[in-house]
This record gives structure tokens, C-alpha cells and sequence, in this order.
């Protein structure tokens, strides 16, 4: 009857820990186990013959000493081979017939491991948030507390028995199952999303792990779904939250703000939302500080529909002021910042049980909305209220508080936008008041000017044209731009301009206007602050109608672009010097000679930058669109405007001005040329000459005035600066009489005392003119008086 029995070493690995020995009625060994072997040292020889009580190093509680050794089992410490004791536990069973029992034992650790393991798989079995499946090598489910879906049997985590052979992993989660089974890396926490395996849960997550190898080969694996309900709003409210602080914090556009904001939380957190904004809010102005009911003075600004339907007509409509409302402690608490949960009953609570309000603010299928408020700084700028219609669950604290929580970081951006708006709007009013007049019709031209102020998110910049009459019905044209943005550059753009102006009524040629601008701006740097120094562009072109000659100057600005009245345009080639407040370079003339009708244009770099950075294709896009719209019969605003709209509907990143002017020539009839040798008798032939022209022109009332202005500017010039003296008469928009002389002399005006001889000469010229100046040429000097051409009556005894 000796002998060692097989293990089970071809069984399960639980099973081949479990060492089995035989014994008769008087406790002897008849069989040993290989097993039991391995856990004492003693092979089947040793042991069997032999009572079984000689293999405990003590006696264990209940055994008697000439009898079986217990009745059912316990724990007790056997004897190896080795002398150590061994902690086991062990079990007797009774055989059949009852001559032999069979005593079963492995060590307690293993047992104890057993037990707990036995205690988690009967925990998981009645859960019902945490879902389980055994999976043996084929991912064939032996052991689930799913239901299938055929049984339909209790709760969606109801703990049944599984159905072995029943295969349920398939797609993704198939994958995810045999990655564990081969590589024995585990899974933790992949989300499925919804599953039709376990139904009516949003999302689950699944953890899995490999079970013990037989062999080498994998025994199955074991896959936990967890219901992750609590975890999915987490998530979902912590997403809502971002996408709201990362959509609405970026712009600057009120209303853009309040319709991202709607869009935001339709459907992810209601059926149907709106944002009512105070009416003070889009302009940039501050809303007044409101307590409890009356006029809100708020607006609809933003509605959002699920599912892109139609905005209900019974609802308060996009663009419609809200209407007054009585006072109730629901309507304070929003006006003091909190969010408040709502209801059918509790909006006609708060409207005082007005039906026709209650319409207003309520959807038709509306069971459940959350109010709060756009609450920054202690203003209300708004306030937000979302309803559900579809969705089945009500909104509770936790809902308020996160609509709370976005209505705050809405509020911020719309204060931003609001305060960016105000300040946007103050600099762009006062650089509109520093340009001049849009359209002007000069004798030398016809001017228009535009300016395209940069889109959201950017600053105002110094962007500036200038159209400046000159002397003699020449006409200077202006175009600039100031480094940097804001207030700061509009203020300097401003003192640039009125340095312009200054400079050109001095009658400087371009260059040297420039080298003057350049000075001022360097002398504006070192007033500023060092971190912020003052740097311009500038292109100072001035326009003769007299001889069609254009003269200009460029400090690193753009060159112009000319359109001929044939249609062919030309780039002028002109030296562009440094940008103003570099100095120590020089500047450079350019001169161009333009026909009647051609349209000069003069523009800021913001018209052609492009993403590329390429400023030539730039420069060729906007000479081909001038070609295209400055034709003979449309006037410069209406082209100017057409121009401006190619550039498409993306707001600008910099600012953009242009300065069109449609040049005219003075006739050579309304024109006259005479040249004298510096003689004082001279001034009576000079007289003559002026009487005869302003009689072909018929102007001889005017003939008394010019003659005195012609014979004190002649005698002057034959006195203090010799000859040859010129003499000219131009008549437009009004009579322009020029000396020229060889001298550079500047002339002085002084009010002579009655006792001096002379000295009245300037002073005479100044009270019969409307006005008068000189400028210098290459060659000596040209002094002028002009004269409306219906002259002012004269009070000759003032003159005396």
C-alpha cells in the first residue's frame, strides 16, 4: 500500500500547494503525497507505516493519543525533515467505508491567502459600482457579476453568475484585454466610454491584470469596470471650466465674449442659454449700480439653442431690452453675485406671477435652470441663465456653483473686453480728431483720406496723413507712422503732425523739412523715458500745380504709388533715408512730373503687410487695385473705401492709412511771367504789366490793391537785393503776386513811426493781403501776397 501518489501537477496551481496523505483507522500513513514531500522532506518511504502523529512537532488541540488524530482539522505545526517546524493547516475527512481518512494540509500563509482571496472575489460579487469579469486564455468569460444582456435579470451591476464559454470582450476593449494576456503589463484606469456590455452607464473605466501561468502559459485575466459617475462630473465640469477660460479669455470683444460664452454651454451644460449684458457694457461704459427691481437697463446679447433650433419666438428675442421686473430677494441675491437655482415656480415668484413675463424668461419645456451673474469689481455686467429641456436630471448646488464659477471667469473677460473697449475707443476718437478732414478740394488736387484702425486684440497706433495748402496753390501731402501703440503713440503722432505743419509753413524743401523732423524726434527721445523711445516713419511730398512737378522726401517710409490717367501705374523710385530719430544720415529728394488726373497715393505699411512678410507683393497688389479703381469717373472716397475692403474681413494686426490725391495743373492762361532789371523805374512798367493782365482777366477792381503790393515788393527787391527781378501772377481759388530775387534776405515786418520816411512797405503788403511769406530757392528768394478774389473794401486812412 506504499508509495507516493501524483500531485497535481497538471492542476491548477491552487490545488498543486495542497499535500494529501491517507491513514488508517489507528492514524498510520498509508499513502504521501508529492506534495507533502516537498513541504516536510520526507519521502513516501519515510513516512508511511508510520503514525502520523510522530510528524507533529506538538500535539495538536483536540487529538487524543490512541485514536484518529482529529475530527475535522485545525492548525498545527508539523516536523521537517530538517527539524524546523512548519505551520500548516489541515483538514481530515472522513472515507467511505470509514477505515481511512484523508487528512488534507498546506502551510497557513497559503491558506490565509486563500481565505482572502475567497473574501474579495464574494465582495466583488455584490457590488454594484464595481463591475468584474474572469477571463480564462480565449477571453471567454468564466466568472462575472454582469448580467447578460439576454437575461435582463436585476440591476445593470447586479451580481449573477457568469455564463463560462460566454464571449463578451470585443472591439477595443478585446485589444486592450489581449495586450494584458501577452504581455503581462496591467491596465489601469483606460475609459471605454459608453458600452453596450454594461448598459445604461455613461462611462466606465477598465483596469485588468494577468492571472497565474500553468506552464508557462497564461491562465486568463481579470478586468474591472468601475462606474465612474462621480469621477465623469469631475471631469466634466473641470473640461466645461477650461474650455471656457481658454475660448472667452482671449478676446477682446465684448459680444464676441458673451456668444462664445452661450455657445460654450450649449449642449455640455443646458438645453438653452442667454447672457443679457448691461446696455452700458458694449460701448465700454460702466453699468450703473442696481439694487432690486425696476428698470434693469440690460439687453439680450447671446442666445444658444441645442442642436441649432430656432431661438423660441415666445422667448425674450436677441437685441430686446429686458423689461422692468418687481423687486424680490431671488433678483437681489443674483445683483449681490450669487447663482440661484430656478424653477417655473420660482421665476413667476421673482416676476410677481406675471404670466406675460413668466413667457419671457421661461422655455416651454423649461424644468430646470440655474441664474447667475457676470459679477466683476462690484458691478453686474450681466448675467447668465441656462435652462434644461431635454435632458432629463435637474440642476442642483453643485451646478450652481460651477455656473457661478464660469460666470465669474466670463465676467472678467467681458470687464477686460469692456475696459479695452473704452480705452480703445477714447484713443481712436482722439486720432480721428488729430487727422484732418477725410475729403479736400485744393486747386492743386482732390484729396481723400482713410484710416483703418488695427482689429481686436490690437492697440491704436500712430497711423497719420496730413493734407497741408502751401503758398501759390501748392498743396503738401503727408503720410506717417509712429512706433508702438496706445495712447502714447497717438499722443506722439499728434506732436509730430503739428511739427509738420509748423515746418511746412516755413515753405522747407522736403529734405530739409525732414532733417527739422528728425532733430524734434531725437529731442523727443531724450525727454521720454529710455525704455520707450520715439521712433516714426515719414514721406513729405509736395505738389507744384504750376510746373506738375511732385518734389519728395522719404524717412524710411514706403515709396508712393502714382496712377496714371491712361491707367498704367508706376512705383516712384525714391531713396528711402532712416526712420526719424536715427539721425546722422542724410535724406534724399525724388521728384516725379504729373499729369492733370493722375492719382498719387501715399500709405502706411499696414496696407501692404502680408503673413509672408513679402512688402513687394504687397506694394504690386495695391498698384494693381488703384489701377483697377481710380478711374476718371469715381471719386477718391468711394475708391479709397473700395480699396480698404479688398484687404477682407479679418481685422487688421496694425493700423493703415492712405492718402489719395487726384492732381490738377493751373491753366497756363490763369498765369503770367515777367522779368525786370533791378531798376526804380522799372516799377511803373511792372504796374502797367499787372493792370493790362488783370484786365484780360477781368478782375479791375482788383487792380488798385495789386499794383500797390506789386510796387512795394519791387522797390524793395530793386532796393535791397538788385536784379534781374521776376514777377508773377497766378489766379485760382485766389490772386497770388510773386517777386523773386537774387538775395536771400529775409524780410522783416516793423511798424514804422510816424516821423520815419520808409519802412512801411511789408507793412502795407500784410493789411492789403490776405496773406503773405517767403520762400527760398537754389537761387535767391520769392517773396508772395495772395488775395481772395473778391477783395474786402480797404480803409486807406488805416494804412496812413
Amino acid at each position: 500500500m506504499g508509495g507516493s501518489t501524483a500531485g497535481a501537477a497538471e492542476g491548477s496551481q491552487a490545488t498543486a500547494d495542497v499535500a494529501t496523505a491517507v491513514l488508517d483507522a489507528e492514524g498510520t500513513v498509508l499513502r504521501w503525497s508529492r506534495t507533502a514531500e516537498e513541504l516536510l522532506g520526507r519521502t513516501a518511504d519515510e513516512v508511511c507505516g508510520r503514525p502520523v502523529r510522530e510528524l507533529f512537532a506538538e500535539r495538536p488541540a483536540g487529538a487524543t493519543a490512541d485514536t484518529r488524530v482529529l475530527a475535522t482539522g485545525g492548525r498545527a505545526l508539523l516536523r521537517h525533515r530538517s527539524g524546523d517546524p512548519v505551520d500548516v493547516t489541515y483538514r481530515v475527512l472522513r472515507l467511505q467505508p470509514a477505515t481511512e481518512d484523508l487528512m488534507l494540509f498546506a502551510p497557513t500563509q497559503r491558506v490565509i491567502d486563500w481565505e482572502q482571496g475567497a473574501h474579495v472575489l464574494a465582495g466583488l460579487l455584490t457590488q454594484d459600482r464595481i463591475a468584474f469579469r474572469v477571463h480564462d486564455a480565449h477571453l471567454n468569460v468564466v466568472l462575472t457579476n454582469i448580467p447578460s444582456a439576454a437575461s435582463g435579470a436585476g440591476p445593470v451591476l447586479h451580481p449573477v453568475a457568469g455564463t463560462p464559454g460566454q464571449t463578451s470582450a470585443q472591439g477595443a476593449e478585446a485589444a486592450a484585454l489581449r495586450r494584458v494576456l501577452e504581455t503581462g503589463v496591467p491596465l489601469v484606469g483606460e475609459y471605454l466610454g459608453t458600452t453596450a456590455r454594461i448598459p445604461e452607464r455613461g462611462e466606465v473605466s477598465l483596469s485588468a491584470f494577468r492571472t497565474g501561468c500553468v506552464q508557462g502559459t497564461p491562465a486568463g485575466v481579470v478586468a474591472l469596470y468601475l462606474d465612474t459617475v462621480g469621477q465623469q462630473r469631475v471631469r466634466r465640469d473641470l473640461a466645461l471650466l477650461h474650455r471656457t477660460a481658454t475660448r472667452i479669455g482671449g478676446s477682446l470683444d465684448v459680444v464676441r465674449v458673451v456668444r462664445d460664452l452661450a455657445d460654450i454651454l450649449v449642449p455640455a451644460f443646458g438645453d438653452l442659454a442667454w447672457v443679457d449684458l448691461a446696455d452700458a457694457v458694449p460701448s465700454g461704459d460702466e453699468p450703473p449700480r442696481l439694487a432690486g427691481g425696476g428698470e434693469l437697463h440690460m439687453h439680450r446679447a447671446a442666445v444658444a439653442a441645442a442642436g441649432d433650433a430656432p431661438w423660441p419666438a415666445h422667448l425674450l428675442q436677441p437685441g430686446q431690452p429686458a423689461p422692468p421686473v418687481p423687486s424680490s430677494a431671488t433678483l437681489r441675491a443674483v445683483q449681490e453675485g450669487r447663482a440661484v437655482l430656478l424653477d417655473r415656480e420660482v421665476v413667476a415668484d421673482v416676476l410677481g406671477n406675471d404670466e406675460s413675463l413668466v413667457r419671457l424668461f421661461v422655455p416651454e419645456d423649461g424644468h430646470s435652470g440655474v441664474w447667475a451673474p457676470l459679477f466683476a469689481r462690484g458691478l453686474v455686467l450681466g448675467n447668465i441663465t441656462v435652462w434644461r429641456t431635454d435632458q432629463p436630471d435637474p440642476y442642483d448646488e453643485r451646478d450652481a456653483d460651477l455656473l457661478a464659477e464660469i460666470a465669474s471667469l466670463a465676467a472678467l473677460s467681458v470687464d477686460n473686453a469692456r475696459r479695452y473697449t473704452r480705452e480703445r475707443r477714447s484713443v481712436l476718437a482722439l486720432q480721428q480728431r488729430l487727422l484732418p478732414p477725410p475729403a479736400g478740394d485744393q486747386p492743386a488736387a482732390e484729396t481723400a483720406g482713410l484710416y483703418l484702425p488695427a482689429g481686436e486684440g490690437a492697440e491704436i497706433s500712430g497711423d497719420w496723413y496730413d493734407v497741408v495748402p502751401l503758398p501759390s496753390f501748392r498743396l503738401a501731402l503727408v503720410v506717417g507712422d509712429v512706433a508702438g501703440h496706445g495712447l502714447y503713440a497717438t499722443a506722439t503722432m499728434g506732436r509730430l503732425r503739428t511739427a509738420v505743419r509748423t515746418l511746412a509753413d516755413l515753405e522747407l524743401d522736403p529734405v530739409e523739412l525732414l532733417t527739422h523732423l528728425d532733430d524734434g524726434v531725437q529731442q523727443l527721445t531724450r525727454e521720454t523715458d529710455p525704455d520707450t523711445p520715439v521712433g516714426a516713419t515719414c514721406l513729405y511730398a509736395v505738389h507744384d500745380p504750376v510746373t506738375g512737378r511732385c518734389v519728395l522726401a522719404s524717412a524710411g517710409h514706403p515709396p508712393p504709388v502714382v496712377v496714371r490717367p491712361d491707367g498704367t501705374t508706376e512705383v516712384i523710385d525714391v531713396v528711402p533715408g532712416p526712420p526719424l530719430g536715427v539721425g546722422g544720415m542724410p535724406f534724399e529728394t525724388a521728384a516725379v512730373d504729373l499729369e492733370p488726373g493722375s492719382v498719387l497715393a501715399l500709405y502706411t505699411d499696414g496696407l501692404i503687410e502680408r503673413p509672408d512678410g513679402d512688402l513687394d507683393s504687397g506694394v504690386r497688389w495695391l498698384a494693381d487695385s488703384l489701377a483697377e479703381l481710380c478711374g476718371p469717373g469715381r471719386s477718391l472716397d468711394e475708391a479709397g473705401r473700395a480699396l480698404m475692403s479688398r484687404l477682407g474681413d479679418a481685422a487688421p494686426r496694425d493700423d493703415a492709412a492712405l492718402l489719395l490725391a487726384r492732381v490738377r495743373a493751373i491753366p497756363a492762361d490763369d498765369m503770367a511771367h515777367w522779368q525786370f532789371a533791378a531798376d526804380p523805374a522799372a516799377a511803373a512798367q511792372a504796374r502797367q504789366a499787372v493792370a493790362e493782365q488783370l484786365a484780360a482777366w477781368d478782375l479791375e477792381e482788383m487792380a488798385f490793391t495789386t499794383e500797390l503790393i506789386v510796387s512795394e515788393l519791387f522797390t524793395n527787391a530793386v532796393r535791397y537785393a538788385g536784379g534781374p527781378v521776376g514777377l508773377r501772377l497766378i489766379r485760382g481759388g485766389a490772386l497770388v503776386c510773386e517777386i523773386t530775387d537774387p538775395s536771400n534776405t529775409q524780410p522783416r515786418l516793423r511798424r514804422a513811426r510816424w516821423t520815419d520816411e520808409g519802412g512801411r512797405g511789408l507793412f502795407l503788403v500784410a493789411q492789403l493781403s490776405a496773406r503773405w511769406g517767403c520762400r527760398y530757392g537754389r537761387h535767391g528768394k520769392t517773396i508772395w501776397a495772395e488775395q481772395p478774389l473778391t477783395p474786402a473794401p480797404v480803409d486807406l486812412a488805416s494804412l496812413v
